[in-house]
């Protein structure tokens, strides 16, 4: 699998987890309803076939990796959704975890 796909397949998978967390969160402490609430566990529900869509076949490898993606992905989410305005302290730390998302999905293996 290229990178390009798997790094598609970990975009998609953050859009419908933290898409999910927010519209529950939405539903919930945001007196939204349970149709925001119930559609953000149906995302969530979607996040979890996703992640099968990697080529690596170890659950612990991707989860570890997606987990990078995950808190990248939530700070560019609160920026978007809710205006939330990241330090750099909160940027240098999605960056360290997107470096170890690439060097836990992409570096060379002896395989």
């Amino acid at each position: 699998m290229s990178v390009a796909r798997s790094a598609a397949l970990f975009a998609v998978a953050a859009l419908f987890e933290i898409g999910g967390a927010w519209l529950v969160w939405q539903g919930m402490r945001e007196d939204r309803g349970w149709i925001w609430a119930g559609a953000g566990v149906l995302a969530l529900g979607a996040y979890g076939f996703v992640a099968t869509f990697q080529s690596d076949p170890h659950f612990g490898r991707i989860l570890a990796a997606y987990g990078g993606v995950f808190v990248a992905g939530s700070l560019v989410w609160g920026v978007v959704m809710d205006g939330f305005r990241p330090d750099r302290w909160d940027v240098t730390g999605a960056l360290v975890c997107l470096a170890g998302v690439a060097v836990i999905m992409y570096a060379p293996r002896g395989h």
